[in-house]
Parts: structure tokens; C-alpha cells; sequence
């Protein structure tokens, strides 16, 4: 089955405005992450999915593949699914986050994998957490998982709640996950999920994927060791190091 990796970028981030185009240790944010994702061997394309004409120009000036997409999309989901929709070739399509400069193809690996039976919709990266201060982050989403390896539940909040532990303990008594930004969706499953409306969980901790999960369909987890760091706001490139 082919596979394609789409890395959504667009222009116009309210925290950070250009962010994919900026320069990191001579090459843009995008660049990196696509030339990372290329060496993916379980991927069989790469390409930009935008709808920014500068990031258009840049991605294929550098000689990567890039789609102009609809400037109404909402998530990143939204303008992989109209790109999948233009390559109905693919199979599986892994959406990989354009601000993770440090994404390792690995990573990307881990995700295909969970697709080897036909049963699974939907894959996802975790990472177990090592600090209270990763633990009670509310921009670095939580994730419980059960026996099957399947993601039930996201949440900004530290869940579950252990009861008769000062929260300072939690780490020391639960395996706490937190989740990576990377999908892979069936191709016919993003189709699908894409014409779902705002779900109550969803509005609630501001997560699309807790729409999945509330209407029924099932994300496969694979867990890595390996970091990632996203870029939200330009303070964050000075943590980088390249």
C-alpha cells in the first residue's frame, strides 16, 4: 500500500506569523522538516500541503513537492484530507507536523507501523512523561491509553487523578503519557472524520482529536523515546540546537 507524508504549513500562525519560512541555522523551519521526513524509507512521498503562496515558492525552490490547498481549512487534518483527495493512490496518509524541526523519520516509522492489520483507522505517537512541569503543562496534551494500545482519551489536564497522592507524587505511583503531533489516517477514515462537526469533548479542551475518539473510531498509539520539540512562538527557536 503507498503511503504519503503531507506536512501542512500555513502562513498566517496567530502566535508566531511565518513561522514554516524562518530561518534555522541556514535553512527554514519547513526545509528541515521536510528533508527529515524524506528519509523515511517507509514513506513513498513528501509534500507540502499550503496555502501560502510565499511557502509554495520556497518549498519548490529548494526542490521539495508542494500543493496550493483551500485557505479555509481549519486544521491540519482539513488540508491533508484535500490533498489525499487529489492522490487517491495512497492509502495511508501521515500527517506530520510542520514545526517539529527535530522529527525523526523514526518517529514517522513508528506511526506506518501501526497500520500491519487492516482493522486499524487511525495511529498516533506517545511519550511517557518525566516531569511534573511536562505533567502539568497544559499545552502539552495527555493521553490515556488501554491494554490494546489505543488512545481513549486526550486532555490538557493531568489525568488520571490519583487519589490519596499530593499531585507532586503522581509520576511516582502512574505511567503518564503525553502525546506527539503526528497522525496516519486510512485514507478513506480522514475522508470520513473531515466532515464530522465540532464535538462537545473537542470544544471543551480545544483537541480535534477528541472528535474522533467521541464518535466511535479507534487511534492506534505507538510509543517512542525520542523527543520532539514544536515551535510555537519565536521564543522557542532560542531552545533550538543545530
Amino acid at each position: 500500500m503507498q503511503i504519503l507524508g503531507i506536512i501542512p504549513a500555513r502562513y498566517a500562525s496567530t502566535r508566531f506569523p511565518g513561522k514554516p519560512l524562518v530561518d534555522i541555522a541556514g535553512k527554514s523551519m519547513i526545509q528541515r522538516v521536510y528533508e527529515r521526513s524524506q528519509k523515511c524509507h517507509l514513506l513513498n512521498d513528501v509534500i507540502v500541503a499550503t496555502d501560502d503562496e510565499r511557502i509554495y515558492q520556497h518549498v519548490t525552490g529548494f526542490g521539495g513537492k508542494a500543493i496550493m490547498t483551500s485557505t479555509s481549512h481549519q486544521s491540519g487534518t482539513d488540508r491533508c484530507a484535500e490533498v489525499a483527495g487529489m492522490h487517491p493512490e495512497f492509502g495511508i496518509i501521515i500527517n506530520i507536523q510542520g514545526d517539529e524541526p527535530y522529527i525523526s523519520p523514526e518517529q514517522i516509522s513508528n506511526v506506518i507501523l501501526c497500520f500491519d492489520t487492516p482493522d486499524v483507522q487511525l495511529a498516533t505517537l506517545v511519550k511517557k512523561i518525566q516531569s511534573n512541569e511536562e505533567l502539568f503543562n497544559p499545552n502539552s496534551p495527555k493521553v490515556i491509553v488501554n491494554k490494546n494500545s489505543e488512545a481513549i482519551y486526550f486532555s490538557r489536564s493531568p489525568l488520571p487523578h490519583i487519589r490519596g497522592q499530593e499531585p507532586e507524587n503522581w509520576l511516582q505511583n502512574f505511567t503518564y503519557y503525553k502525546h506527539i503531533g503526528i497522525y496516519g489516517y486510512r485514507a478513506d477514515v480522514l475522508a470520513q472524520i473531515t466532515k464530522l462537526p465540532v464535538s462537545p469533548l473537542e470544544k471543551a479542551e480545544s483537541l480535534e482529536q477528541l472528535r474522533w475518539v467521541e464518535n466511535g473510531y479507534r487511534i492506534k498509539v505507538a510509543e517512542t523515546e525520542l523527543e520532539t520539540f514544536a515551535i510555537d512562538t519565536p521564543e522557542d527557536l532560542g531552545k533550538l540546537k543545530f
